[in-house]
């Protein structure tokens, strides 16, 4: 049996201050996520607070619940996750649930994450024709594909921010594939956007490293990526 309260910050629009509203949840699924609970609160007509008042439902974004689509980004207990992959079991009798700030805000929990795909536009970060993958650098696509493109990462990097020349860790993953799919007569363009949007404005911190909900090697494809880009030859796992 889980009871927890669930301390949301909310905002009812880009130009309204932010305020809490605190909810208590309930449920006997022992294996219940943030995203069950508010997919459930944003389901009862009858919900309360916990002062007794009703009030509208909760504005986030959600889509799989499996923890491959990255939609439901948010900082919970002011670190960014995935509401599907938390279970209340874990945060004890109460928990914040913030939206992330690196991005505009839309309403409560919704914030706009239009500018990964802009950054990507931007990079250029797709393959124009058919290519095959090289068996030297197979393993290395493999672990670049699994980028959910949430956020999370820019969330907690010190050099990102929203419109700036550094696209971070959701650009290079993507150009990092793109690098070890190319043949190299086609990785000038990339590498040159590479270095621009990447190499020149990572700090190195890797704070990324810890936080990515897929668990990616960010480090190990940062290195690689880098070798690739900038150094102009394979690194090997």
């Amino acid at each position: 049996m889980i009871k927890i309260r669930l301390d949301i910050v909310r905002q009812d629009d880009p130009q309204s201050e932010p305020y809490l509203l605190h909810v208590m949840y309930e449920s006997e699924n022992d294996h219940a996520t943030l995203a069950k609970a508010l997919t459930d609160i944003n389901s009862n007509p009858e919900r309360r607070d916990c002062d007794g008042k009703g009030f509208e439902p909760v504005a986030w974004q959600e889509s799989c619940h499996q923890r491959k689509c990255g939609a439901c980004a948010m900082r919970i207990n002011h670190v960014p996750s995935l509401a599907c992959g938390a279970r209340l079991s874990d945060y004890g009798d109460a928990v914040m649930v913030e939206p992330l700030k690196k991005f505009p805000i839309v309403k409560d929990l919704l914030v706009d994450r239009s500018i990964l795909w802009e950054n990507l536009k931007q990079i250029r970060a797709w393959l124009e024709e058919d290519v095959s993958v090289t068996e030297e650098m197979s393993d290395f696509a493999f672990k670049a594909s699994g980028c959910l493109q949430c956020g999370c990462c820019l969330e907690v990097c010190p050099n990102f921010y929203a419109g700036g020349d550094f696209f971070g860790m959701a650009a290079m993953v993507p150009v990092a594939r793109l690098l070890s799919e190319l043949p190299k007569e086609k990785q000038v363009e990339l590498r040159k956007e590479y270095r621009k949007h990447v190499y020149n404005g990572c700090g190195k911190s890797l704070a990324c490293r810890k936080i990515c909900p897929a668990g990616l090697p960010v480090d190990e494809l940062l290195i690689a990526s880098n070798a690739i880009a900038v150094w102009k030859r394979i690194y090997h796992f």
